[in-house]
């Protein structure tokens, strides 16, 4: 995972395992997101091509007067991971390229080391 902010000059990096979450952690976050949200999920083939802003709309509308007055079923393909750092870079841009980095890296005791790390 990297995390950049360009204004500030400054970035995180993550390095470590991705595992998927159990669903019934899925499921809460799922079910804590907005109403409108959670049927838009249900509608919505992510990133692929639709014919038309209108048939998204129809779909909406068509989708929300199936879950009325019941709680709306996540879709099997809605899901998330979560990552256990093994190793965490923080980089502070500076003047001249005399940029701050450290980089804390898990030990074979589970314990974190940190080093400063050359620009």
């Amino acid at each position: 995972l990297s995390f950049v902010w360009h204004e500030l000059e400054r970035q995180v990096h993550i390095e470590g395992f991705a595992e998927k979450i159990a669903p019934e952690i899925s499921d809460e976050y799922f079910h804590s997101r907005p109403y409108k949200s959670q049927i838009g999920a249900r509608i919505s083939p992510q990133s692929q091509p639709i014919p038309s802003r209108f048939k998204l709309m129809r779909e909406f509308v068509m989708e929300s007067s199936k879950w009325i007055g019941r709680q709306i079923e996540r879709p099997s393909n809605w899901g998330g991971y979560a990552v256990r750092p093994t190793r965490v870079e923080f980089w502070q841009g500076r003047p001249n390229r005399l940029h701050d980095r450290f980089l804390y890296e898990e030990q074979a005791n589970g314990n974190w080391g940190v080093n400063r790390l050359a620009p």
